[in-house]
């Protein structure tokens, strides 16, 4: 198939999480033979912060990373969507585009006389949260939404801010994210996570700052948007903070430590049960340890306690991270088991595998190459 994607940016992740699984699958479909034309808007906010504080060097090194993945880099005001589309058969749409190009795109459907499947792809919790944003989107030329959790699509459904709607999980690169022999040990935990708004700040404290700082751990943390008394903080708990890190570069991180936390934004808890975002799907995809503060497994993806352990407080996350040092055999266990969970059921490739299912159901004509 000849296929358009329309992301916020494929070559940067810089507070940018929906890059990971957005790259994830567009390498999938590359390697079963799709033709992919995939446009970002010329001066996103996430390409232009990472070039204001790295320089151009992590935009050539996603280059080198994913030679097969290039972007087309667009202005809006001059954007020719009948030359950019023509010929294509499924576009979608990614929700952290500006609302008058997802407005433009659906009308160019709707007036159109071409036969293309056009999809809206929701990764983010603003439907419950911010929903005056979502109504702003105009879906009506759209076949429907590919939603990262049953809520949010029931959301879409309920409102009818689109005549049809599927749950679409976001899953791990397992091209990319597998565990990696350590060159080096660095430390006890790490926490790859941005600083979020405020919507975790209490969380950060219980699950990460007081367990280091008791524990006396070999901690690190790597994200973005740490203010100042946030950096004190890390400093205070003894927990060394790196600032950003691409994405790509995770399995090595992971590598080098015995486990891993993961401390979900208060929306998903709250508000979003059975949405545990991407980090948790990359981190079990790498082998190691994930210990995770509460969240609501409502769709079942995993087992919680076998595929991950689950500290309901600050008490217990101490405890579980004390046992599993104290256990290596019980904690490659509970990596092992994880990482097979994944590759059972939570890949880009079964993802993929949906989103054919999904195009089969609108009529489109399925056309691959062999499968990588």
């Amino acid at each position: 198939m000849k296929i358009a994607l329309f992301y916020h940016s494929l070559v940067s992740d810089w507070n940018h999480g929906n890059a990971h699984f957005l790259r994830g699958v567009a390498t999938e479909l590359a390697a079963r033979g799709h033709d992919l034309n995939i446009y970002e808007p010329r001066d996103g906010w996430s390409k232009r912060n990472l070039i204001e504080q790295h320089g151009i060097g992590p935009i050539e090194a996603f280059s080198d990373v994913y030679s097969q993945l290039k972007s087309i880099e667009y202005d809006e005001a001059v954007l020719d969507l009948d030359e950019e589309l023509d010929g294509v058969d499924l576009v979608i749409v990614h929700e952290w585009n500006d609302a008058d190009l997802v407005r433009r795109i659906g009308e160019h459907r709707r007036r159109s006389d071409r036969n293309y499947a056009l999809l809206f792809h929701d990764t983010h919790h603003r439907s419950i949260t911010m929903p005056q944003e979502m109504e702003a989107y105009d879906l009506r030329g759209y076949d429907g939404v590919l939603a990262f959790g049953k809520v949010i699509r029931d959301i879409y459904l309920k409102r009818r801010w689109a005549r049809r709607a599927w749950i679409w999980h976001e899953a791990a690169d397992v091209r990319m994210f597998k565990p990696l022999e350590a060159p080096i040990v660095e430390g006890d935990v790490v926490w790859i996570g941005n600083w979020g708004d405020d919507e975790r700040t209490e969380e950060i404290a219980e699950f990460l700052l007081e367990p280091s700082r008791r524990l006396k751990l070999r901690a690190a943390v790597y994200g973005v948007r740490y203010p100042e008394e946030a950096r004190k903080a890390l400093l205070t708990s003894g927990i060394r903070y790196h600032g950003w890190l691409p994405n790509y570069m995770v399995p090595l991180v992971f590598s080098r430590f015995a486990m891993t936390i993961h401390i979900p934004r208060r929306p998903y808890t709250a508000l979003l049960p059975g949405i545990p975002t991407i980090r948790p799907f990359e981190a079990m995809a790498c082998g190691i340890p994930l210990i995770s503060a509460p969240w609501d497994d409502a769709e079942h993806l995993f087992e919680p306690g076998k595929d991950f352990l689950v500290a309901r407080n600050g008490r217990e996350m101490q405890d579980h991270i004390r046992s599993l040092l104290d256990n290596p055999t019980a904690a490659g266990e509970l990596a092992a088991r994880a990482r097979a969970t994944i590759l059972k059921r939570h890949t880009c490739a079964h993802r993929v595998d949906e989103l054919m299912a999904i195009c089969s159901e609108l009529g489109i004509r399925r056309t691959e190459a062999a499968a990588a």
